[in-house]
C-alpha cells in the first residue's frame, strides 16, 4: 500500500514538474517574440525632411508673425572666404628689375575674400540648401544659426545648372523648416522672404507670387521660377521663400535690377525641384541628368517655311559634340528635331527639359526633319557634364 501512494506521489511530482517546465519555456518563448517586435528597425530614409500637415489652403492670416516665429529658425546666415591669388604685372619679372628691388618683387599676392549669403535648414540632421553662386570656389563656409551659434559647413554638392547647392552641418538640436505639401501655388498668394540682405541681419520681407513657371531669363541651364514683389536684396540669395505659414515653397536666387537693389521682381527656385536636386545630391552625390550633345536654336516661320513645316515647333541643331549620343545617332548640325519619345518639343527649353528627365545609360527616340526628308533615330544618352567644367 506504501509502495503504490510513493508511486502515486511520484508520478504527480514529476507532471507538476513538466508542467512547469513546458510553461517557463513558453513564457520565455513569448517573451523573445515581443522583444523581437519591439525591437526598433534600421532607418531607411536617407535625409528626414519636416513635412507640412495642411492638405488644403486655409483661410487669410491677420498677423504673419506665427509663419515667422516657425521658419526663421532655420533661414541662416552663410558667410564664406577664399583666398584670390593677384598677380603681378610682367615687368616686375624682369631680371633687372629683380636685381634692384629683390626676388620677392612680383611673386603673386594672396588676399582673403569675404562673402555673404542666406541658406535654409530643411533637415534635423543639419542639411542646408543655398545657392551654387553663394558658396562658389568657396575656401571656408561659416553658417551662423538665429540662436547665435555658428558652425563650419561642409559641401555636399552643388547643382550649377539650378544655382543650388546643398551644406552639411554637426551641431545637436538643428531646427528645420517645415516644407509645404501644396505644390499649386497660384499668382496673389501672400508669400514672405527671409534672409540676410546687406550683412545686416535676418530680415523678413512680405509680397505676393506674382508669377510662376518663369523661364528663359537666362539665369540657370534649368529654369522654373516663382516671381514674387516681396523685397529680395544681396544677400537674399539662398534664403527661404515661404508661404503664410511659414511652409517653404521656394529658395530665394536673383533679382531683376537696373540699380543693384530691389525692384519688385525677384525669382526663386521652386520646392518641387529644389527638393528633387536636394535628393539626387545627398543619395548620389550629385544630380543625375541625360545629355544629347547638342547645340540648339528655336526655330522661326522662315526656317519651318524652308522645311516644308506648316506650324512653327521643335528646334533646329546648330552643333553636335564629337562621340557625344546625338554624334553617335547620325544626328548632323542643320537636322531640325522635332520630337522626343513621340513628344513634340515646343522650344530649346522643353527638349532640354525631356532631354535632362532620362537617366543616363537610358536611350529615347528622336523625330526630326532633314534635307532629305525625315529621320527617325535612336540616341543613348549619358551624364549631363558639370557645367563648372564646360
Amino acid at each position: 500500500m506504501r509502495v503504490t501512494k510513493l508511486i502515486t506521489f511520484i508520478v504527480q511530482f514529476a507532471t507538476i514538474g513538466l508542467a512547469a517546465a513546458f510553461l517557463i519555456l513558453y513564457f520565455q518563448s513569448e517573451k523573445g517574440k515581443i522583444e523581437d517586435e519591439v525591437k526598433p528597425q534600421a532607418a531607411t530614409e536617407i535625409v528626414e525632411l519636416v513635412e507640412s500637415t495642411r492638405t488644403s489652403p486655409s483661410a487669410p492670416l491677420n498677423s504673419y508673425a506665427p509663419a515667422v516665429k516657425d521658419a526663421a529658425p532655420a533661414v541662416v546666415n552663410i558667410q564664406t572666404t577664399k583666398i584670390i591669388t593677384e598677380r603681378q604685372h610682367p615687368l616686375l619679372n624682369d631680371p633687372a628689375f629683380r636685381q634692384f628691388f629683390g626676388d620677392s618683387v612680383g611673386e603673386p599676392r594672396k588676399r582673403m575674400e569675404s562673402s555673404l549669403g542666406s541658406g535654409v535648414i530643411v533637415s534635423p540632421q543639419g542639411y542646408i540648401l543655398t545657392n551654387h553662386h553663394v558658396i562658389k570656389a568657396a575656401d571656408e563656409i561659416i553658417v551662423a544659426l538665429k540662436d547665435g551659434r555658428n558652425a563650419k559647413a561642409t559641401i555636399i554638392g552643388t547643382d550649377p545648372d539650378t544655382d543650388l547647392a546643398v551644406l552639411h552641418i554637426k551641431l545637436k538640436e538643428i531646427p528645420a523648416i517645415t516644407l509645404s505639401k501644396i505644390h499649386d501655388i497660384e499668382v496673389g498668394d501672400v508669400v514672405l522672404a527671409i534672409g540676410n540682405p546687406f550683412g545686416v541681419g535676418q530680415t523678413v520681407t512680405s509680397g505676393i507670387i506674382s508669377a510662376t513657371g518663369r523661364n528663359m531669363l537666362g539665369i540657370n541651364t534649368f529654369e522654373n521660377f516663382i516671381q514674387t514683389d516681396a523685397a529680395i536684396n544681396p544677400g537674399n540669395s539662398g534664403g527661404a521663400l515661404v508661404n503664410s505659414y511659414g511652409e517653404l515653397i521656394g529658395i530665394n536666387t536673383a533679382i531683376f535690377s537696373q540699380s543693384g537693389g530691389s525692384q519688385g521682381i525677384g525669382f526663386a527656385i521652386p520646392l518641387s525641384l529644389a527638393r528633387s536636386v536636394l535628393t539626387q545630391i545627398i543619395e548620389f552625390g550629385h544630380v543625375k541628368r541625360g545629355w544629347l550633345g547638342i547645340a540648339i536654336q528655336n526655330m522661326n516661320s522662315e526656317l519651318a517655311e524652308s522645311f516644308g513645316m506648316e506650324k512653327v515647333y521643335g528646334v533646329i541643331v546648330n552643333g553636335v559634340a564629337k562621340t557625344g549620343p546625338a554624334d553617335k545617332a547620325g544626328i548632323n548640325p542643320g537636322n531640325v528635331i522635332t520630337h522626343i519619345n513621340e513628344t513634340k518639343v515646343e522650344n530649346t527649353r522643353h527638349l532640354l527639359n525631356l532631354v535632362s528627365q532620362v537617366k543616363p545609360g537610358d536611350t529615347l527616340s528622336i523625330n526630326g526633319i532633314k534635307q532629305e526628308g525625315t529621320f527617325t533615330v535612336t540616341a543613348t544618352v549619358i551624364q549631363r557634364p558639370n557645367k563648372d567644367i564646360e
